[in-house]
């Protein structure tokens, strides 16, 4: 049974609403319900395009899209696996909506629709980015200051404030497909180093970092310190050397899934802001609303 839809205005930041229904979309018709089946977790990520997919995936090792290992080069330092074996488990992407089991009452099929109406909602933007090091692992992250390279003035804070919108949308109108986190869970996360802030977060949306205490990043590595975190660093650097001097084009949001507790997460639908669609491996996790095309 989906959940029930209501209007996109967004609601205040400690009241989850239930989120719009989505108007049929024009793509390719569903895959057959005797193949669907409910995935341990769905996730509301968006998915780097261009030179940042292309650079992303060969880094860490893995398609997103097909879930396949990608072989690394003869030349690629020993210790690139273990860099990033934290990111790869979840694939190439950056966070708006983390990680949740569907709520009771709600289904997949509910989720999809939803996530239609959330991207059709939005218009295309760029976001200019810069490696930096957040929390102890290195991720593309919103550049401080404008590059030498942008060649707009309001390109850099557009791309921003458009982000901002997307992000608080989809932690804010999709939350009604959202379980809240297992006591256990609540409790490891709650052990971190949490300002008030971000406690609040935790307890009404199940993550710290989202609305106010959001910052946008795609992880490229897990904590790293020292050595490791300079060589990785500087092997980034010379692989996107040329290639990231632009914004990074946002036009769709993409439902990853997790199949089982200990699967690794592959995308199942990307989702245009114009309304068309493109499954992943995992589709078979996300059947489209009844209705849709």
């Amino acid at each position: 049974m989906q959940a029930p839809a209501t209007s996109m205005a967004s609601p205040s930041a400690t009241s989850p609403q239930a989120a719009t229904s989505a108007s049929p979309a024009a793509e390719r018709p569903s895959t057959s319900a005797t193949c669907f089946q409910e995935a341990y977790r769905y996730a509301i990520y968006l998915a780097p395009v261009g030179n940042w997919r292309d650079i992303g995936k060969r880094w860490l090792g893995r398609d997103e899209d097909s879930g396949a290992a990608i072989a690394r080069a003869a030349s690629d330092d020993a210790r690139l696996d273990a860099w990033t074996e934290a990111p790869r488990h979840y694939g190439l992407h950056a966070t708006l909506k983390p990680p949740f089991r569907l709520a009771p009452g709600t289904d997949a099929a509910g989720l999809d629709q939803a996530v239609r109406a959330l991207a059709r909602a939005q218009q295309p933007f760029g976001i200019a980015l810069e490696l930096r090091s957040l929390r102890g692992f290195l991720a593309w992250c919103l550049v401080e200051n404008e590059p030498a390279w942008a060649t707009n003035h309001g390109d850099v804070a557009a791309g921003r404030a458009a982000l901002r919108v997307l992000a608080d949308d989809a932690v804010r109108h999709l939350d009604p497909w959202r379980a809240p986190p297992a006591p256990e869970e609540l409790a490891r996360r709650l052990r971190a180093d949490l300002d008030p802030a971000q406690r609040a977060m935790l307890q009404t949306w199940g993550y710290p970092y989202v609305l106010d205490t959001f910052k946008f990043h795609i992880t490229l590595t897990g904590n790293l310190a020292g050595e490791d975190l300079s060589a990785a660093r500087t092997q980034l650097e010379s692989l996107s050397a040329g290639r990231l001097d632009r914004p990074m084009p946002v036009d769709a949001v993409t439902v990853y899934v997790q199949p089982t507790p200990a699967a690794p997460f592959v995308v199942a639908r990307h989702y245009g802001f114009d309304g068309t669609t493109r499954d992943g491996a995992g589709a078979n996790y996300l059947p489209m609303a009844k209705g849709t095309k």
